[in-house]
């Protein structure tokens, strides 16, 4: 580890025993078939079976536990599209804390529904319109006095994140595994660096690569030119829990030192690992979500290894959209 970087896996390890058995130990989940059809074996890290429906409720769990008892008494407040709120959300609600969200009037449905059953108040801003979260989330953190929970520039956060890597390493050694390619679902950068940094202290043969959509590279490009590049498009993505501008000033440090070369997946991809994992696996994941799993069957080319452990995130998925994805399969 260099000196600028975030977190260490003692970090880690210090969340994990914070969660006191909150957080759950999703399960590493092969099927024969689907190895068959990816030509390699494939396991998937199912995070979609997380509280919450993905991995966020772990930084989530692990950046609130980490407060003083006055910082939780001042309340807490996150900006995220779904995940992320509800991670925090819930995290807030079992360690009586009040949480306060904000989320982009276009976020899913579902995503918005579940946040405010969780207990927390949604504040909704214009991310069509240009609205800037981060600006929004600072403002009402001033007014109200409260800890900003940053969505994945948070050394908790990723701390948080890195638990999700050391389950990786106990259950693939269980299984008899020491190397693979790790792909990991990439947005800006939390869950990505937080199960490098595990994986480099627990399981030093497994390398991680971060999975994006289509011209939501930027994790790629930066990787490529050695800084962080943003994203500057105005194309539309279905995969709206990994859609962000940049890699986190946290992330990318850990990234650049200990992540393979990154691949970028198309939308349709995603729908037809949704429908995969649906069809072979029993599990619901979102397009987001569902990126690494897509990156194994679509890009197999650019795997060199005869293992591979995927991430499924998440799996808040709106009805409309998994029947998108299941016509994948007509």
């Amino acid at each position: 580890m260099t000196e600028h970087e975030a977190i260490t896996y003692s970090d880690a390890l210090a969340a994990r025993e914070r969660f006191n058995g909150a957080v759950l130990q999703t399960p590493l989940l092969e099927n024969p078939l689907l190895n068959e059809i990816a030509q390699r074996r494939v396991l998937i890290k199912a995070e979609c079976l997380q509280h919450t429906g993905s991995f966020k409720f772990r930084g989530g769990m692990s950046a609130i536990t980490n407060l003083t008892k006055e910082q939780q008494q001042s309340g807490v407040i996150a900006y995220s599209s779904g995940n992320h709120a509800q991670g925090v959300a819930l995290a807030a609600k079992l360690a009586s804390v009040n949480a306060v969200i904000v989320m982009p009037n276009d976020a899913p449905a579902l995503k918005l529904e579940n946040t405010r059953r969780y207990g927390a108040e949604v504040v909704l801003y214009d991310r069509p319109g240009g609205e800037d979260r981060e600006a929004i989330g600072s403002r009402i953190a001033n007014e109200r006095g409260m800890h900003l929970i940053k969505p994945y520039d948070n050394p908790q956060v990723i701390a948080g994140q890195a638990t999700c890597g050391i389950e990786i390493a106990e259950q693939a050694k269980a299984a008899g595994i020491s190397a693979a390619d790790v792909l990991v679902c990439c947005g800006g950068g939390g869950l990505t660096s937080g199960i490098a940094i595990s994986l480099e202290a627990t399981a030093p043969e497994m390398t991680v690569r971060p999975v994006e959509p289509d011209h939501y590279d930027d994790v790629i490009r930066s990787q490529r030119t050695g800084k962080r590049e943003s994203v500057d498009t105005h194309e539309k993505s279905i995969c709206d829990a990994i859609v962000t501008p940049s890699p986190g000033a946290l992330t990318f440090p850990i990234i650049k030192r200990l992540c393979g070369p990154g691949i970028s997946v198309k939308d349709d991809e995603a729908l037809h690992a949704m429908a995969i994992a649906l069809k072979y696996l029993k599990i619901v994941a979102e397009p987001g979500g569902a990126v690494a799993l897509a990156a194994a069957l679509s890009h197999a080319e650019k795997i060199h290894t005869d293992t591979v452990i995927c991430v499924v995130s998440g799996g808040n998925v709106d009805d409309s959209m998994l029947g998108r994805a299941l016509k994948m399969l007509a």
